[in-house]
């Protein structure tokens, strides 16, 4: 036996408890347990730990950095993490892996020194998981820190010739399927499909609208904002500008708007009207073209409705909006408090409609959808969304553009807009209703002058990559009879 006396047992360290990165994986586990979304669920946390003190800018940035960043590639992430550990993905638990994850990008998508990275993960770990967990967090995040992002890429993600859509959406963190439907939708060949992957991995710029009558864009102009691409009423905030520091959004007098949905308000609103048949009179000749009543069928959360309103009060137009969620109409009607026209909210479901038939001059359906053109701003919806929930969103959309039809009388115009580039949900459902009705479409590409790469027409697809915006899809019909 030896006499040598045993050395002192270390006394046991409490781990510290880092709030930056506590909050990101609170965020985290409420996205993956809420099905909520980051840009919900950040705000609120953040004011809190800025209220409860000791939470600066600086810490604000990086916690989102953290959060958005680890959504992005949470797919490639999941891919590189299982080359990794000695078990299925699907058996390691869920919170053990959103902090694998949370450590891979800090490893691999930030410029935070590896020792750093690594120390502030485990740590993490010790406080959200225990000491257990942490050693099984620390061995996996030293493999995963013996390459950069592009060595894992090169190893894990299938040559380019081998498989295309596989290589893209590994390599930039797109599902499979959704890489194969923006393929789609860009028309084939592999022009632009980098650049657009790229695009949807961008932290997108904070872009506001003003409200015309309300507030101008020189007014919002401050610091080192910068007008907006395309609408005359963006106006586009320096990385990290906080709108609410404005006091005319504040106010209501401006909002935050990406400059796409801006394009499709302004594009209905100069959409050209035909003249419909007259019901009768002395004073008529036999035709009428008024330009009086507007409809926003699906005007939640009030952003469209919002603008769609001011550009109507300035010819003297009335703007109905219609909400079908009870929440959404209450968040509709305060974007649109102060207007400086007459309108009205109402909760009414615009595939029952709550108004007679032809009685609008213009009418707005902003369809629900996959969402797949707005990846920049809700990065886990890739990985939520999954091939089957297209056609299940079909039937809606079809019904909506069908009552929008209804609702607008002969010679008036019908909006249909989407907030994804998906052929199924953009084209599919336009070509449905024009065969069904009748119904004219009219070339949308003049109404948004100078903006490039907007096809063939008539109908007008908006990209990230080429046009700074969400994949916005628009498609303006004019109603041609009273029984279409």
């Amino acid at each position: 036996m030896s006499n040598r006396p045993r050395r002192p047992a270390k006394p046991y360290r409490r781990p510290r408890k880092d709030p930056v990165r506590v909050l990101a994986f609170e965020a985290l586990r409420a996205v993956d347990e809420r099905d909520a979304y980051a840009n919900l669920v950040l705000p609120p946390l953040l004011r809190q730990a800025r209220a409860e003190g000791g939470f600066d800018t600086r810490d604000a940035a990086l916690a989102t950095e953290l959060v958005y960043g680890t959504l992005r590639w949470q797919g490639t992430y999941d891919v590189i993490i299982a080359e990794c550990v000695d078990r299925p993905l699907r058996d390691v638990d869920p919170p053990v892996l959103d902090v694998l994850s949370l450590g891979a990008h800090q490893l691999l998508g930030t410029r935070i020194p590896t020792h750093a990275a690594v120390s502030a993960t485990v740590e993490l770990a010790r406080v959200v998981l225990g000491d257990g967990r942490a050693k099984f967090v620390n061995a996996v995040l030293r493999k995963i820190s013996a390459d950069d992002l592009d060595g894992w890429l090169d190893k894990v993600a299938p040559p380019y010739d081998d498989d295309p859509e596989e290589h893209l959406g590994v390599r930039h963190a797109h599902p499979r399927w959704i890489v194969s439907a923006l393929w789609d939708a860009l028309g084939g060949g592999s022009a632009g499909m980098e650049e657009l992957l790229e695009a949807d991995n961008e932290r997108p710029e904070v872009t506001l609208v003003a409200r015309p009558g309300r507030a101008t864009a020189e007014e919002l102009l401050t610091g080192d904002a910068a007008p907006g691409r395309w609408s005359p009423h963006a106006v586009r905030l320096a990385e990290g500008g906080d709108p609410g520091e404005l006091e005319a959004v504040r106010e209501g007098r401006a909002g935050v708007q990406d400059e796409g949905s801006q394009l499709v308000a302004l594009a209905l609103a100069a959409a050209p009207l035909e003249p419909a048949p007259s019901t009768g009179g002395e004073e008529t000749d036999g035709e009428t073209n008024p330009d009086e009543r507007w409809l926003d069928g699906c005007a939640g959360p009030g952003g469209k409705a919002a603008l769609l309103a001011a550009l109507a009060a300035q010819r003297g137009a009335v703007l109905l909006a219609a909400e079908k969620q009870p929440h959404r109409a209450g968040l509709v009607s305060r974007a649109l408090e102060g207007n400086p026209g007459p309108y009205a909210v109402v909760t009414a479901d615009a595939t029952r409609p709550a108004w007679r038939p032809g009685a609008f001059d213009r009418v707005l359906v902003d369809v629900p959808c996959t969402g797949l053109g707005a990846l920049r701003r809700r990065p886990e919806a890739r990985w939520r969304r999954r091939p089957e929930d297209v056609p299940g969103f079909a039937p809606l959309q079809r019904d909506l553009l069908r009552q929008a039809l209804n609702a607008a009388r002969v010679g008036g115009v019908v909006g249909y807009a989407t907030c994804s580039p998906h052929p199924a949900e953009t084209r599919a459902v336009v070509d449905d209703l024009v065969k069904e009705t009748g119904a004219e479409l009219i070339d949308a590409r003049p109404l948004l002058p100078d903006m490039p790469g907007l096809g063939d027409g008539p109908d007008v697809q908006l990209w990230p990559h080429l046009h700074g915006t969400d994949a916005m899809y628009l498609a303006l019909l004019r109603r041609t009879s009273a029984g279409g």
